[in-house]
């Protein structure tokens, strides 16, 4: 495995793996690598001839100085994980290396859907996604590009970036990894105290409980995102950010649940901030909705 810290020279390693008739993927991450991570490693290792992690903690994205501090950063066990899910190549350049002329002048404005849900709360926070991720896959080339479905609004964006600038890339989605107990696994959550992680999944929870309502025929937008709130407001250590019914396919909050919808959740537990999302279907619907899909 050849760890790289300089763009040309990963550039160039994915430039040569082309050349040579080599289908190159790539595994955009900011580190602390957990059994999440580890299931786009492996997704991409098992369809691709190279296999490309980045390793960058983007302080574009932060909006809280403390928070990008306490960001959790394991690089030595990030590059164990890497080399045991069969990574051909790990990116992992500096902040100066990512922006060698400081905080970009020019970056990638997500639009309208970017200044909603957690636009709202993180005023900037996807221009700074955006931005360091059209770099990453400049830098990559032509590539199959790998997501987890948890951050569902930025994968959206993700998606809507690649369409509309012509990015050479294909997104592919692979479903939120949990633990037993339903809390999606990120790496946010080895901030949490004991007593924290015993309630986080409570985030779940809420979005079960969303879930179920609306297969037992609740068509109001509304009741459903009260049933999530009920239950999040039920968990003395849960403070809720907010909780949202979105059509999946264009992302508008309608008033009446969609045939597929999406349920969204931000919630504090303790100081430590989660995000979640699944999909819901009427219970007029045919069928129950897989949340993957590649593009």
């Amino acid at each position: 495995m050849d760890v790289i810290h300089e763009r040309a020279a990963f550039a160039a390693a994915c430039g040569s793996a082309r050349g040579a008739q080599r289908m190159v993927g790539v595994v955009p991450t900011m580190g602390a690598l957990h059994d999440g991570h580890r299931a786009l490693l492996d997704r991409a290792r098992g369809e691709n001839d190279v296999v490309a992690m980045t390793l960058f903690v983007n302080p574009l994205q932060f909006g809280d100085a403390a928070d990008l501090r306490a960001y959790p950063r394991s690089r030595d066990e990030d590059l164990a994980v890497a080399e045991t899910a069969g990574c051909d190549l790990v990116f992992a350049p500096s902040v100066r290396e990512m922006y060698p002329a400081g905080d970009p002048q020019v970056t990638v404005d997500p639009g309208p859907l970017g200044d909603r849900l957690e636009g709202t709360s993180r005023p900037g926070h996807f221009r700074g996604v955006l931005t360091v991720v059209v770099k990453l896959l400049d830098l990559a080339g032509p590539c199959t590009a790998y997501f987890g479905e948890k951050d569902a609004q930025q994968l959206e964006l993700v998606r809507r970036m690649v369409r509309d600038l012509d990015i050479p890339a294909r997104v592919v989605v692979c479903p939120t990894v949990r633990a037993p107990d339903g809390l999606a696994l990120a790496s946010r959550n080895a901030r949490l105290s004991p007593a924290g992680r015993e309630a986080a999944p409570v985030v779940f929870r809420a979005l079960s409980a969303g879930v179920f309502v609306v297969g037992s025929g609740e068509r109001d937008a509304e009741r459903v995102r009260a049933q999530m709130c009920d239950v999040l407001a039920a968990e003395p250590l849960a403070r809720t950010d907010y909780a949202a019914v979105v059509d999946d396919a264009t992302w508008d909050e309608p008033t009446v649940v969609p045939e597929v919808a999406r349920l969204l959740v931000a919630a504090w537990i303790e100081d430590v901030r989660l995000v979640d999302g699944v999909v819901a279907r009427p219970a007029s619907a045919s069928e129950t909705a897989g949340g993957e899909r590649a593009e």
